[in-house]
């Protein structure tokens, strides 16, 4: 739902900000007070090409917002959270537009494309009125909107469904078919398997060469680090640790009987004596363990050299190795049964298609039969709105091409004859912009805003008409904003009187210049707003005491 509308410098407006609310408000003042000025700003919002020409004469920029209140389900949420753009429930629509030429957009504070505008707009605001930028013109959104007076949610989602499966099976099989020949690939793949297979790829095992390989470089090192080792435990000698020990140990011992407390000591020599003992015979262990052949080294090195070498042509890491392997066999076998798998693709395109087909098929059914109930409900409607003899009638036509489409096998496309005698033709080409809107107010109140969009806003939807019409017209507008937010531009009183609430739009010249400037009316601002839309150049008693009587006649209304 629409809850503010602000401009600044646009057109002959200075600072424009008011907020709204849900059901009908009206908007009326008088002829060139700048009505459609709102609306003119709505489109900007919505991503329409900008013209510096709407910048205020004097301004360097012309500044718009729009600030909408969204629904956690609504398609128009999951767009900016799909794109990191959501402020929970509040969206803000943001448009700067320079008086050289340049023009900005933001949503949400983030900068957006004139595109990315529109995109998300035509999911908030639906605008009708003497324009060419009415989704109703869309012949995708007549399908959707067709559908949604039907209440084909179900059947069009199987029918995505169906072709969302099609698709991926068709896909696949282009990416059998896009590889290249795959005989020289399989022949490839043979080939640098062989040489993959000639090597042990096992992380562990390279692991433990690469730790041999150190081993073997230090050898020399770690031999003389052992032969000194073992030197100085030596048993024999006074230079050697052992020797020592036994020394200290016999020295101890002759004097115990005079000190007892050295029993101790002699004990921890002798323990210190097996360890060393333990030590030497360690160190014996590892130096005859010890590799200190050349041919080992070598092999070594050449094992580690393919390995790297290996490893670098196929631009992974030595450890990396064995998973190309598993996954260029996991190729090469499927390669190997290239011919089988294509068969069942084959196989899983054809009944996906024909899921589709039965899909398709139904939701077809649906459409045929909604198509002429929604034909004669608007046309019903556009009698009541005074185009006498008009009627609306839906065509569905074969999707072009004879693949699935995810949107079923028929395009709609709504076509309407204004007048009785007149053949009916497609709505983006009815010339009108009056009944152009009343035809849209017609289709949105029998469909309800089937389209889902929350906020609908009618510019001179009342052109041409009045008396008891315009009156129809209003009531149609009231029984509308009881499922959507409607915003209505007008001029007859039979229509403002229905509204919830009403602005009004005027202009005053100030210092030589035209501004227009809106206020919100209270009870007694729209029973004088509506006595001067009644007419006459004196306001009479008669003419305020027939207004109160239409606002009074309008609230009785739901």
């Amino acid at each position: 739902m629409l809850t503010r509308l602000y401009l600044k410098d646009f057109a002959i407006a200075t600072a424009v900000d008011f907020d709204l609310q849900k059901g009908l408000g009206v908007i009326s003042g008088e002829t060139g007070a700048g009505k459609s000025l709102l609306v003119d700003a709505l489109l900007l919002l919505s991503g329409s090409r900008a013209d510096p020409g709407v910048v205020r004469h004097g301004a360097d920029r012309a500044e718009l917002g729009a600030e909408f209140l969204i629904d956690s389900d609504s398609p128009a949420r999951a767009w900016l959270r799909e794109r990191e753009l959501d402020d929970e429930s509040r969206c803000l629509l943001r448009r700067v537009i320079r008086a050289d030429g340049g023009s900005r957009a933001w949503i949400n504070g983030s900068p957006a494309t004139a595109g990315q505008l529109g995109e998300l707009a035509g999911m908030l605001i639906e605008i009708h009125g003497q324009h060419e930028h009415q989704a109703l013109l869309d012949r995708v959104q007549q399908l959707r909107l067709l559908d949604g007076f039907g209440g084909h949610e179900a059947l069009a989602a199987a029918v995505l469904e169906a072709h969302r499966l099609w698709r991926a099976r068709v896909d696949e099989r282009d990416g059998l078919e896009g590889g290249g020949d795959p005989a020289q690939r399989i022949d490839y793949l043979r080939h640098q398997l062989a040489q993959l297979d000639a090597l042990s790829l096992d992380p562990e095992h390279i692991e433990s060469l690469t730790q041999r390989q150190r081993r073997l470089a230090a050898a020399q090192q770690i031999a003389e680090a052992l032969e000194s080792a073992q030197q100085r435990l030596a048993e024999d000698g006074t230079g050697g640790a052992r020797g020592a020990l036994l020394s200290a140990r016999h020295a101890l011992e002759r004097v115990t009987q005079h000190l007892p407390a050295l029993e101790d000591t002699v004990a921890l020599l002798d323990t210190a004596s097996i360890q060393l003992d333990e030590a030497a015979l360690q160190l014996e262990r590892c130096a005859g363990d010890l590799e200190l052949d050349a041919d080992s080294a070598q092999a070594v090195e050449r094992e580690l050299s393919d390995l790297h070498e290996l490893a670098r042509r196929h631009r992974v890491r030595m450890e990396e190795l064995a998973d190309l392997r598993d996954r260029l066999r996991e190729e090469l076998e499927r390669l190997e049964d290239l011919d089988g798998r294509r068969e069942r693709i084959d196989r899983e395109i054809a009944a996906a298609a024909e899921a589709w087909t039965h899909a398709a098929g139904r939701l077809t059914a649906a459409r045929q039969k909604t198509a002429a109930r929604l034909g004669t409900e608007v046309s019903a409607l556009m009698e009541e709105l005074g185009m006498s003899g008009g009627r609306l009638l839906v065509e569905l036509s074969p999707q072009a091409g004879p693949d699935p489409h995810p949107a079923g096998a028929e395009r709609a496309e709504l076509c309407v004859s204004a007048n009785a005698g007149q053949p009916p033709r497609p709505l983006r080409k009815v010339a009108s912009g009056g009944e152009l809107s009343r035809i849209s107010l017609a289709i949105e109140v029998a469909t309800f805003g089937g389209d889902g969009v929350p906020t609908m806003v009618f510019d001179e939807v009342d052109s041409g008409i009045g008396g008891a019409i315009a009156e129809v017209v209003g009531l149609k507008l009231r029984a509308l904003a009881a499922h959507r937010q409607v915003l209505c531009v007008t001029h007859l009183p039979q229509v403002a009187a229905q509204g919830h609430y009403q602005f009004q739009v005027s202009k005053r010249i100030e210092e030589g210049v035209t501004r227009s400037q809106l206020r919100r009316l209270d009870a007694s601002g729209r029973v004088e707003e509506l006595a001067r839309m009644l007419g006459g150049l004196e306001i009479t008693d008669t003419t305020l005491a027939h207004a109160r009587q239409m606002l009074a006649q309008a609230a009785s209304n739901p």
